[in-house]
């Protein structure tokens, strides 16, 4: 089982503030945005007398409420295609389990967010990696090269829009040209799609429960963490029209029991969330997102590309080792008693060896906190010992 590249660096970041160091966390997509006020009163205002159980499926009322909120989007589904989840994170490994068998193959894009690799192995079967590239932004590779690593064991492809950890929003050409292959091979098509809301520069976001002729193939993941910034609540979805699927997901929630109760309560009350919330967030996310890339940009040997979704960017710099440099700006490097932490992308590549001089960046901050950020991050660079220009 892998150690979580974003989490593994916490006890030096511990060690480094108890020092007194103030440790600026890009490393982490945990947003500072506030949570929208109508899910916290659902939580000021809980009057039931037990917090009991739900269905294992997930509240009835809240799953209805869902098809409401998908309608909206151009995604027509039944509360009955939907399984509540223990975040998207169980949600994922429920796909996995539920759809295949130990040894199958999935190919996934990497840098691919890196928990999948830890799902993964839990389910026993093999991420078989196609390499997106910095230098075109992490563009889906070309279709031929999927077809080349398609094996008798090969059963899905799995995708996140937009995408953690490289900020890329696949086009309607792009899902159109998985569709392609999905049904030719009859392989599924997993699809996380938490960072639904997270599209910036007037791209719009295109599901794969909008494609038409793969009802059975296709699944989507999501979650309410990202999108309502509310990643402690723990509450994601399952989403498919395959009713084998969902009836055999199911079993392996009905061992679990239930998704968290509260959690359900914050979530559905989170849908009658006003859309100026989510404007105001865009704005603040577009704003971080090009001060940082901006920045980045102008210092000497960095490159990264300009995201189109989420809120990470993958930058190439001027290093040796990126788990060394995460690992010495926490334990070595200070400036104004300041420094950063930055998760190493060598842990989102699937194949080994990549991702060795380049960090994913979850602009996450107040732009007056990512300012300091990426100042502390340039000086930091300079006096790298391993810097490699």
């Amino acid at each position: 089982m892998p150690e979580s590249p974003i989490r593994k660096l916490v006890p030096y970041a511990e060690k480094a503030k108890r020092n007194g160091k103030k440790v600026y966390h890009l490393n982490i997509g945990q947003p500072d945005i506030q949570t929208p006020d109508i899910a916290l009163k659902a939580i000021r205002n809980f009057d039931h007398k037990v917090i009991e159980y739900s269905h294992s499926a997930g509240n009835e009322s809240y799953r209805k409420k869902l098809v409401e909120y998908y309608k909206k989007i151009g995604i027509h589904i039944d509360h009955t295609n939907i399984l509540i989840t223990t975040g998207g994170s169980e949600a994922i490994t429920f796909a996995f389990i539920a759809c295949l068998n130990p040894g199958d193959e999935v190919i996934i894009p990497e840098p691919l967010y890196a928990n999948y690799i830890g799902f993964a192995v839990s389910a026993g079967i093999i991420i078989k990696p196609i390499t997106a590239h910095i230098e075109n932004g992490f563009a889906l590779p070309h279709i031929s090269e999927f077809e080349k690593l398609i094996t008798p064991k090969t059963k899905g492809i799995g995708i996140c829009n937009p995408n953690n950890p490289t900020g890329y929003l696949y086009s309607h050409d792009e899902i159109m040209k998985l569709r392609e292959i999905v049904k030719r091979h009859d392989l599924y098509l997993f699809s996380d799609e938490v960072y639904r809301e997270f599209c910036y520069d007037g791209n719009s976001h295109f599901s794969v429960m909008q494609l038409e002729g793969i009802d059975n193939n296709a699944i989507m993941i999501d979650s309410v963490s990202k999108r309502y910034s509310e990643c402690g609540v723990r509450i994601g979805a399952l989403i498919t029209k395959n009713k084998d699927v969902l009836k055999t997901a199911l079993k392996f929630a009905q061992a679990r029991l239930s998704p968290p109760s509260l959690g359900q309560v914050v979530g559905e009350a989170s849908l009658d969330t006003p859309l100026s919330y989510f404007e105001g967030v865009n704005k603040e996310y577009t704003e971080r997102r090009n001060y940082m890339v901006d920045v980045l940009n102008k210092m000497e040997g960095v490159f990264c590309p300009r995201p189109k979704g989420a809120f990470y960017g993958i930058a190439r710099l001027p290093i040796d080792d990126a788990d060394k440099f995460a690992q010495w700006l926490l334990e070595e490097f200070s400036y104004d008693n300041q420094t950063v932490m930055v998760a190493p992308a060598t842990g989102f590549y699937s194949t080994p060896g990549l991702g060795k001089n380049e960090v994913r960046i979850a602009y996450v901050l107040k732009i007056e906190d990512l300012k300091n950020a990426m100042e502390c991050l340039e000086k930091a660079l300079k006096v790298y010992p391993g810097r490699t220009i």
